[in-house]
């Protein structure tokens, strides 16, 4: 408590000018306070954007993984540089997916292809083997001047297309059209321009999008900017984080009084939650969605991320495909992005979404809106080839590469088994098994006494235990309030990627603060 009062001190302190600052005598700073509000009233007034005239959709906007706490995690990380005296010496930033500033190494094959076709000259004079400098001129000669510097299609470059057609026919087992292809900078991109096709109100109705609670607050975000209404349905903490129709049936029944529902997203493997919806569960969601007329958004991007004895990723093309009849001719757009998976390339933005089902004039008007935004970063576009098109058996990259793959995946495997055991072993704590994804969602209790302590200080409960977490360990984890979650509980996300020896140092931390903090609220 006492440092966030230092906080809002250092904060209100800011915003009085320096001059203000030096003035000893009362007199002298009222008239300098007069003047500056008089000023900053007649600046105001000529103002065109202000925050009472702001559009209110942006201000209804929250994206709690890049929320206050990890801001005050980046200020932090500032005081302890300039040599501030914490009772930590580093932030462990587990609030975000971001493989590689989490100390995970990049997948050579894909850097190399990188490097060549940034700089085509190493293709000729760099000792890579020759599957690389083949992969760079294919990409190189598939670009405008043969340059990843030039504008691309706005859906993206067709060789590279193309190549996504070919990894999702041989991954379902089932034809897919590059026509169908577009490519994106990140999933998050494709999703929001999708979410764009509903932003229109029907019979003097909001369209409305079904979301899972918890959810990825990319989802809610972009569902207040553009001015949609969030229908959300719970997942069963009980059932591993199930879904089930019946919780469907009624989010859609109540939310029909107040909405046109018109989308339904699934997230799986799931994010916040780390479930892998079985094949049975997706024919049922899909029969759903095609039961109630829904355009069905599957976010698909930790698709290489299971982990769980058991456990399997079905694509919902996949299972769309195989059902048939009326369920096969669901209206489907899945994404998939190179910032998860094994690859962890977040910063260079790739992805792709296959649009399956839509009527020919609405994808043509699709891609026309995606067209003004020019096109995804030819970069990105390069990575998304290297995943949907990886060295083959026999080519000269493809030991090395399946070796790095492997071992990725393999000690994400053993983070996902060691974080939810070691909350488990936590007084007052439940973490399911995190079947796939790169996070686990625990839920904890609180203490009566911690609730008010939380109410004092202007905060969710959960929040008000992540902010504590923060200030005393360093650690930065998400509130559960950021994704939703079932009225009177609490939880926070964390993701699994720490490397294996700072995730075992994170969560031995962990352990302590829990029980001091418990001790101090009992």
């Amino acid at each position: 408590m006492s440092s966030m009062r230092i906080m809002i001190n250092r904060a209100a302190a800011s915003r009085v000018s320096s001059s203000v600052r030096r003035l000893t005598e009362p007199v002298e700073r009222a008239v300098l306070l007069s003047q500056n509000t008089s000023s900053n009233l007649r600046t105001m007034a000529s103002k065109a954007i202000t925050i009472e005239n702001i559009n209110p959709n942006i201000l209804k906007l929250e994206y709690a993984v890049r929320g206050p706490l990890v801001i005050r995690a980046a200020e932090i990380e500032k005081e302890l540089e300039k040599g501030a005296k914490k009772p930590f010496k580093k932030v462990i930033k587990a609030n975000i997916g971001d493989a590689h500033a989490m100390g995970q190494k990049p997948i050579t094959f894909i850097r190399q292809v990188l490097a060549c076709v940034s700089l085509p000259e190493l293709i000729d004079k760099a000792d890579f083997p020759q599957d690389v400098k083949q992969r760079a001129r294919d990409i190189l000669g598939a670009c405008g001047g043969q340059s990843v510097g030039s504008y691309s299609a706005s859906h993206g470059i067709e060789l590279i297309r193309r190549h996504v057609a070919e990894y999702i026919a041989a991954r379902d087992g089932h034809p897919a059209r590059w026509q169908d292809v577009c490519l994106s900078s990140g999933a998050s991109t494709a999703i929001k321009n999708c979410l764009q096709l509903l932003c229109n109100d029907i019979g003097g109705k909001k369209s409305g999008v079904m979301i899972p609670i918890p959810q990825y607050p990319l989802y809610s975000a972009s569902l207040a900017e553009y001015g949609l209404q969030q229908v959300g349905y719970y997942l069963d903490e009980s059932t591993n984080w199930g879904l089930s129709i019946e919780e469907l049936e009624r989010s859609l029944k109540e939310a029909q009084k107040t909405c046109n529902v018109r989308a339904l997203v699934v997230i799986n493997p799931g994010n916040p939650t780390g479930q892998v919806l079985t094949r049975a569960n997706i024919e049922d969601i899909i029969k759903f969605a095609q039961r109630h007329s829904l355009f069905l958004l599957a976010d698909e991007v930790y698709q290489d991320n299971v982990y769980a004895e058991g456990s399997q990723f079905f694509s919902f093309k996949k299972v769309l495909r195989e059902l048939g009849g009326a369920a096969g001719a669901l209206e489907l757009a899945s994404f998939m992005s190179v910032s998860k998976g094994y690859m962890g390339e977040c910063g260079l933005r790739g992805g792709w979404v296959e649009l399956v089902n839509l009527q020919p004039d609405v994808q043509q008007n699709l891609f026309k809106c995606i067209s003004a935004m020019l096109c995804p970063t030819v970069l990105g576009q390069a990575v998304v080839d290297c995943v949907a098109k990886p060295p083959a058996k026999g080519e000269p990259s493809y030991d090395l590469w399946i070796k790095e793959k492997t071992a990725v995946l393999g000690s994400l495997n053993q983070r996902a088994k060691m974080i939810a055991e070691a909350f488990n072993n936590m007084q007052g704590f439940k973490c399911n098994v995190v079947q796939g994804a790169m996070y686990a969602f625990p839920s904890f209790s609180l203490s009566a006494r911690a609730v008010e302590a939380a109410r004092a200080a202007g905060q969710a409960p959960d929040a008000y235990y992540a902010a504590r977490l923060l200030e005393d360990t360093g650690i930065c984890v998400v509130p559960g309030s950021g994704f939703g979650q079932a009225p009177g509980t609490y939880h926070f996300r964390t993701t699994i990627l720490p490397q294996p020896a700072l995730l075992q140092e994170m969560l031995a931390i962990f352990k302590d603060f829990h029980e001091k903090f418990t001790r101090e609220h009992a």
